[in-house]
């Protein structure tokens, strides 16, 4: 990470979404990680919610949130996998401006170091929604720690080098 501390951190508001079938606000342990790295890091969760794997409801609560001027971003843990219950990014399809495909690579790139080839069954994947970012990381608590440390917090830290997601938001509903 190449953190100049001469620039001036940015917390943005970050709502987390965990995808389910089984977890609630009790046992949602990677939701919990989560919520702890957006704090930690000095940002401000905004809104955290448990969605059951429906397309269609995982959706409307991301058109919600996008809608909502104070979420900049929103991290989903829970269905990228392959199973016919895992629809997080069928969700995404139905909300995005626009892919942002390095976020899937590098996750499994990084999550090959921890898991091997298993890495091949994830669809962790990442959109721009309206000016709203979006990234979706698998439901285990070592994929959320993975792609939390290894690229979104040095990716949403405004004083990362040469570059990084804050820095884009003022323009991403540019024509």
């Amino acid at each position: 990470m190449a953190i100049d501390t001469s620039r001036t951190f940015k917390p943005i508001n970050i709502a987390v979404l965990t995808v389910s079938d089984t977890r609630g606000p009790e046992d949602d342990t990677s939701g919990d990680i989560l919520a702890e790295r957006v704090k930690g890091a000095g940002h401000h969760l905004v809104a955290r919610a448990i969605e059951k794997d429906d397309a269609g409801r995982i959706a409307s609560r991301l058109n919600n949130w996008i809608d909502d001027r104070s979420v900049d971003a929103v991290v989903i843990t829970g269905g990228t996998g392959l199973t016919g219950r895992d629809v997080t990014p069928e969700a995404l399809d139905r909300v995005k401006t626009r892919d942002i495909p390095g976020f899937g690579e590098l996750f499994r790139w990084l999550s090959f170091k921890t898991i091997g080839t298993s890495t091949i069954q994830s669809r962790a994947c990442a959109v721009v929604a309206r000016g709203t970012y979006i990234f979706a990381l698998p439901g285990s608590n070592g994929a959320v720690k993975d792609g939390w440390d290894g690229i979104l917090a040095e990716q949403l830290d405004s004083r990362n080098r040469p570059c990084n997601f804050v820095e884009l938001m003022p323009r991403l509903l540019e024509k």
